[in-house]
């Protein structure tokens, strides 16, 4: 995470938190020669259109205020959608019994993409049972990626 970044996210949390938003991953870059700072939200009812304006409003004011961008920028708040990124320790549990995909940095056993069902999140490691049959324990800075997988059972159970 750049500088900035991390700027943007120690200035955003502390205004979405109470509003019962949780920021899921926040995004800045250049992209077909505009800056675009992306915020992907949540909450445990899910994320509306109104959810999005809201916290629209309240993060264009506070970034106004601050400044904390030396240019101008293109501000886009969504839902983090049915496969959302897993990023903190607490992902982990939240959905563990759910299917993921994770990529690790480097190879473990010879290969980076596992998909498998989340078992959790203990000692720095993230458990998964992977779709071979064998449980794996991964430590979460090897960690590159990891998302829910869309699985309609899944979501028929909550």
């Amino acid at each position: 995470m750049s500088k900035l970044t991390a700027l943007i996210q120690e200035l955003v949390e502390p205004i979405l938190t109470p509003m019962g938003y949780e920021l899921v991953d926040l995004q800045y870059g250049r992209e077909g020669g505009r800056y675009i700072l992306r915020l992907f939200i949540d909450r445990p009812e899910g994320i509306g259109l109104d959810d999005c304006e809201r916290v629209s409003r309240a993060v264009s004011a506070l970034l106004d205020a601050k400044d904390p961008i030396p240019h101008s920028y293109y501000l886009e708040v969504s839902s983090p959608g049915l496969e959302r990124p897993l990023k903190k320790e607490t992902d982990f549990n939240r959905f563990a019994g759910r299917k993921i995909k994770l990529r690790t940095f480097a190879p473990i056993n010879g290969q980076r993409h596992f998909q498998g069902r989340l078992l959790g999140y203990q000692d720095g490691q993230v458990r998964m049972h992977l779709e071979e049959g064998c449980d794996l324990a991964i430590p979460l800075e090897q960690v590159a990626t990891a998302r829910l997988v869309f699985d309609l059972a899944d979501n028929e159970e909550d």
